[in-house]
């Protein structure tokens, strides 16, 4: 599989937006009230389960990369029922609710720009999806980039 270097840039995007949020700025910080926090911790978790089951379901087919490997199949069932994106979803959960439980202004900034990266990297993904897949388009109109849709067949 030749990965082009638009792909290998998302990847490498990503990966800092990753170690910045390793880090802190004190200065950032901010109060959240501690039943929120309790509630951000539970996101926490639920962002970590949800990336377990979709790597679980994807096995073979899961690649850093957008374009799909050769030989994929289309995952449109179990927790990808529900999002076309779910490892992004699950990862932007965990993110975000380590960021509140934190009281990091910085976290939540640094997850906020990986939420614009994965919305970036989800939209060239979808372009190489639909390539490969032709029933692509009629699952993505079905359901939700990162979270469930409520009204079915809108884009």
């Amino acid at each position: 599989m030749q990965v082009s270097r638009k792909e290998k840039g998302f990847v490498l995007l990503q990966f800092i937006v990753f170690v910045a949020y390793l880090f802190e700025i004190s200065r950032l910080q901010i109060f959240i009230p501690e039943n929120l926090r309790w509630i951000a911790l539970f996101g926490a978790v639920l962002g970590l389960a949800l990336i377990v089951v979709a790597v679980l379901q994807l096995n073979t087919n899961l690649s850093p990369f957008p374009s799909p490997r050769p030989g994929a199949k289309l995952i449109t069932s179990g927790v990808f029922a529900f999002a076309r994106h779910p490892i992004y979803s699950g990862l932007l959960f965990l993110l975000f609710g380590v960021g509140f439980w934190m009281e990091s202004g910085y976290k939540l900034i640094i997850a906020v720009l990986l939420w614009l990266v994965f919305f970036a990297k989800s939209q060239y993904e979808e372009k190489k999806l639909e390539e490969t897949f032709p029933e692509y388009s009629f699952y993505k109109r079905q359901t939700g980039r990162f979270f469930p849709k409520f009204i079915k067949g809108k884009s």
